[in-house]
């Protein structure tokens, strides 16, 4: 795998950022509960807070997102973001916020396609990271979208209930360009979009993680 992110912000300073972007109020959590979520885990170090999506949908927390001075935002298309679920190997903790360790952009496998990266992960005894996994690192640490280094988050796809299949989408978030059914006013902000799973994207890692630990109040 590439060289690992080292995340150099402490646990209580990503939660007080999750405060301070309002995500409290989307979790209808009162924010000194929020803020109990760090006070056990000051000697943790070189890990992201996640938002579980119990608390936080991922239509919801994408608009949070922050970048170049704007609001993030789902594509039209994917109305049904909120439906994608874990894939059968991602286990998430059951607590409200939790840690990913180990987190890493996948910028090696650009130009890969979900169905050629996801073998390859799983064989380093990684983890894909889920959508949600993906929207709360960028919460905190939104200088890791850039520019044609950018991520899938293919620990996360929907089940076709009729078929019993996985829906050929997969989703990703990048940087809008502005062009199309985005809209000009979305030019350089954070974009929840997808690609299809057997496509290939020169601009699209994917971002995976050692492991997930529960972060308890």
């Amino acid at each position: 795998m590439s060289t690992r992110f080292l995340s150099l912000v402490s646990i209580a300073e990503q939660v007080q950022s999750l405060i301070d972007l309002g995500v409290p109020a989307l979790a209808h959590i009162d924010e000194a509960v929020f803020a109990s979520f760090a006070e056990r885990s000051r000697e943790i170090v070189d890990a992201v807070v996640v938002v579980h999506p119990a608390i936080v949908a991922p239509s919801r927390l994408a608009t949070v997102l922050q970048l170049n001075g704007k609001a993030g935002f789902v594509v039209s298309d994917m109305h049904d973001l909120d439906e994608f679920m874990n894939i059968d190997s991602v286990q998430v903790p059951e607590s409200p916020l939790y840690l990913m360790r180990g987190v890493d952009r996948g910028d090696q496998m650009r130009n890969w396609s979900p169905n050629e990266a996801l073998p390859e992960i799983q064989g380093q005894g990684r983890t894909p990271i889920t959508v949600n996994e993906g929207i709360s690192w960028l919460l905190t640490h939104p200088e890791q979208l850039q520019p044609n280094h950018c991520f899938m988050t293919i620990g996360t796809r929907k089940l076709n209930l009729r078929t019993r299949k996985l829906d050929a989408r997969t989703p990703a978030i990048w940087i809008s360009g502005g062009t199309g059914r985005d809209g000009l006013e979305h030019r350089n902000a954070p974009k929840v979009g997808w690609c299809w799973a057997g496509n290939r994207h020169t601009w699209l890692g994917f971002a995976s993680a050692q492991s997930r630990q529960a972060l308890e109040a």
